[in-house]
């Protein structure tokens, strides 16, 4: 008798330490604070809370979190609306989203993490590691319209990928002809209809031409889907390893991932059915099945995340490098990513942006005070996504706001209206 009670006191003890999620699992405490000691006003912020609750009434996105954060505390945190398009279910911060091209800053970030370590350079040609993509065509137009492949100037380079000068594009891209449209479609590049390997997508991709020769221009593209499967050929690793231990684990960002496991389900938001762009997007981004062997890791645009994960990554790059005793990247790589990486070529960013900023290296970067549709700082940053998150960071006032949501039709203007409520709330 004696020996089962020691054994059930035992068990009594270590139980709950047994049961516990691994350390880098467990979220920390949010560093909440008042408004006020942070430079906002409360009352102004109040006003979000009213004019989301007017866009789910309106019928423009089902529910929403908003979180605002100035020097590392968080003085804003809510929900809105509804997690379900019925609005049965309401908004909970648990929230899981949809997040596509905000995978991208996430994948670059990891790229820098791995320059600095070493295992490439950004000059490096990507064909020294994709010998695939060595020997790339480039779509001319010739005097009378006749269209002529003609060989690349120069090889495409790893900082190609990170700021999008490649020459590739999408489907949907603003460059591309109905040609090069069509070729990508056919080959589903982008997996919008099939599943397909890492290796398949590369060899399908090198019988495309580019859109434009290297380094001449900006072109929105899969050049971060390419940096992913770079990434995983130069680490002998999976992109979904490579960056839970990477990025994931050390900040501690436990529900971000390429897919939605079954116990976690029920968190997934959605979009009103009334969506015109719903059905199309999300039979393209699928994050309920795990693809893991048939289809590639889409580096461009195949997570998902929450509100407090993806704070934690947009925190770490506004304190430069670093979060909670934790660096990833150092402190001038991370102005180095935030700096313009397209002086003297063509193209736009502004597309997700709106007018008034450049790009970077993984981020779109604000060039001056001026010249944009919302307030900011010279050198604030930003990037979204096409089911309706975005954020923004600005390391001059040392904010980050995040937005999730999912409404691909409205994203644009859900985007610029926060941005607008999160400056309009900076009183000092």
């Amino acid at each position: 008798m004696r020996l089962k009670a020691l054994v059930l006191a035992v068990m009594l003890a270590i139980g709950p330490v047994l049961l516990a999620p691994p350390a880098w699992a467990q979220q920390p405490t949010l560093p909440l604070a008042a408004p006020e000691t942070q430079g906002f006003s409360k009352e102004r912020l109040g006003r979000i809370a009213d004019v989301m609750k007017g866009e789910i009434e309106k019928g423009t996105i089902p529910g929403a979190i908003t979180l605002i954060a100035r020097g590392g505390k968080i003085v804003h945190y809510e929900t809105h609306g509804f997690l379900d398009a019925a609005k049965s279910r309401p908004m909970r911060k648990e929230a899981i989203f949809r997040i596509a091209s905000m995978t991208k800053p996430i994948v670059s970030a990891a790229a820098m993490m791995m320059v600095e370590q070493g295992r490439f350079k950004l000059n490096d040609p990507v064909g020294q590691y994709l010998p695939e993509l060595k020997d790339m065509k480039v779509e001319t137009k010739k005097a009378d319209g006749a269209v002529e492949d003609v060989a690349i100037a120069r090889a495409i380079t790893v900082q190609d990928l990170l700021r999008h000068t490649a020459g590739f594009t999408y489907s949907f891209g603003g460059q591309r002809s109905e040609r090069i449209k069509n070729l990508y479609l056919e080959a589903d590049i982008e997996t919008q209809k099939s599943d397909i390997t890492s290796d398949e997508m590369i060899k399908r991709l090198a019988g495309i031409s580019l859109v434009f020769q290297p380094a001449t221009s900006f072109e929105y593209s899969v050049s971060i889907d390419v940096l992913g499967i770079l990434m995983e050929r130069v680490s002998g690793k999976p992109l979904d390893r490579l960056l839970d231990e990477m990025i994931f684990r050390p900040l501690k960002m436990k529900d971000t991932a390429f897919y939605v496991p079954p116990e976690k389900a029920s968190r997934l938001a959605d979009a009103l059915d009334s969506d015109p762009n719903k059905a199309w997007i999300w039979k393209w981004i699928r994050v309920t099945d795990n693809g893991a062997g048939k289809r590639y890791f889409n580096g461009g645009g195949g997570l998902v995340s929450t509100t407090e994960d993806y704070w934690r990554f947009a925190q770490m790059i506004v304190n430069g490098g670093e979060l909670d005793g934790v660096r990833l990247l150092s402190k001038k790589t991370v102005e180095f990513m935030l700096s313009d990486h397209l002086v003297g070529m063509g193209g736009s960013a502004a597309g997700t942006t709106g007018p008034g900023y450049t790009f970077g290296l993984g981020f779109g970067v604000r060039k001056d005070d001026g010249f944009g549709w919302v307030p900011g700082s010279k050198g604030d940053a930003m990037w979204a996504g096409i089911c309706g998150t975005s954020f923004t960071i600005d390391p001059r006032e040392k904010l980050v706001g995040v937005f999730m949501a999912q409404g691909p039709t409205t994203r644009i203007h859900t985007r610029m209206l926060f941005k607008n409520l999160l400056y309009g709330a900076v009183v000092r």
